[in-house]
């Protein structure tokens, strides 16, 4: 699912309902989301919102809860507007949205500062910890407190023609870029933006929860502009808005794309699919590993659910989100479990797609999105920047400047 890929391509603007925040002093302790009981003990009626291609297979594992959990009624249906969406859809009426909803773990900060997700109880702590990488587990943290259930890990790879491009020549940007075409889009942010990672920039420091600790505008963030720049010029690379039409007519042999496409490239190339983790790039005279944005994917509770449903609805939370369910959603939609067990399990260990996504989640490879509530300014800030450093629309001369006002709109409390 490019989930954040959407994100970064339509933009987002802050909740209108961020005052109610403010004036409910954020979230409410008393309704800590817990899912520590016996089945016997909870019973309730909730309603449960994932992304539309993946109904069918949630209705598979409603059906396991209720085997555990028989008096909880499960009303599924699809997001409003998606996942990609969920602290918008949230935020238009608390009250009305679903009781758990999953949601890209750059939105949770968003969602705690407003108001509208409580913190997991102790218990529910403890099962995540136990269970999922310690990455995915940051990554639905926010200030020192965990407010979501993870499931998935989402990170871009390369897929690329196996019969046009060898596994050494992937290995590096300008080898790659050398002997075959890579179809990619610059005008959005979600791919391009690391590429500031690489150069040695931080976004919201080095926790992604610092306010004024982006360091972007840095002769870091001027190299990696200049980078951008540069693809411009390279034949080995092709702006387009579709990759996938571009490597299915064969006029590219290499894309960047996530785990959620992996389905369609095995189509597109069969007996030639390939996948590999990014590259390296040369950013200021130096051999850099080139980086993607780590997304966690995850599952929250509404704290506006009724009190007498608070308890069916984390337990939920938690159910759809285990081992069995994470394998179901892996083997339906090929996204990859944040389950430590599920992980080393020999059907995902030896897939391909799955180990070079467990590759880019380690450090250095990828940077996990940052919560901060800015994130939703950060998107609409980043795009024209980075696509106007590679169009040309943002000069050379310019690129102190632009990086000192992207950084400044930024580092605004909100």
């Amino acid at each position: 699912m490019k989930l954040w890929k959407k994100v970064a391509v339509v933009g987002t603007t802050l909740l209108a309902t961020v005052a109610l925040a403010a004036c409910s002093g954020g979230s409410n302790s008393s309704n800590t989301a817990s899912s520590k009981s016996s089945a016997d003990t909870v019973k309730g009626s909730v309603s449960l919102w994932v992304d539309t291609t993946q109904v069918p297979f949630y209705k598979t594992i409603v059906k396991n809860f209720n085997k555990k959990y028989p008096d909880v009624k499960v009303k599924l249906t699809q997001s409003p507007n998606g996942s990609a969406n969920a602290k918008t859809d949230v935020g238009k009426d608390p009250a009305k949205a679903a009781d758990v909803f999953e949601v890209p773990n750059d939105q949770l900060g968003q969602l705690a500062e407003s108001g509208y997700i409580n913190p997991l109880s102790p218990d529910a702590v403890k099962t995540v910890k136990a269970n999922n990488t310690e990455v995915s587990v940051t990554g639905v943290t926010w200030k020192d407190k965990m407010y979501a259930f993870p499931f998935a890990e989402q990170a871009q790879t390369i897929y690329y023609n196996k019969s046009k491009l060898t596994a050494e020549d992937v290995k590096s940007w300008d080898t790659l870029t050398s002997k075959g075409v890579l179809a990619t889009d610059f005008s959005n942010s979600y791919n391009f933006y690391p590429i500031m990672f690489s150069a040695g920039t931080e976004l919201f420091g080095k926790d992604g929860e610092t306010l004024k600790g982006t360091t972007a505008n840095t002769e870091q963030g001027v190299n990696a502009l200049k980078w951008l720049a540069a693809q411009k010029n390279n034949k080995g690379v092709m702006q387009t808005s579709n990759a996938l039409n571009q490597l299915k007519s064969g006029h590219a042999q290499a894309i960047l794309d996530g785990p959620w496409d992996a389905a369609n490239l095995k189509k597109i190339l069969g007996d030639n699919f390939a996948v590999a983790p990014y590259p390296t790039v040369k950013i200021g005279g130096e051999e850099k590993q080139m980086q993607a944005f780590l997304g966690i994917e995850a599952f929250a509770v509404n704290s506006h659910t009724d009190a007498k449903n608070q308890k069916a609805a984390a337990a939920l939370a938690e159910f759809i989100t285990n081992k069995e369910s994470q394998l179901i959603v892996y083997e339906e939609s090929g996204q990859i479990p944040t389950d430590k067990a599920t992980q080393a399990s020999e059907k995902v260990a030896s897939d391909p797609v799955a180990k070079a996504v467990m590759v880019m989640s380690k450090p250095g490879y990828s940077t996990l999105m940052p919560k901060m509530p800015q994130m939703a300014t950060f998107w609409d800030a980043a795009t024209p920047l980075i696509n106007g450093a590679y169009n040309g629309s943002v000069k050379e001369s310019q690129y102190t400047a632009k990086l000192d006002a992207f950084v400044t709109r930024i580092s605004k409390a909100n």
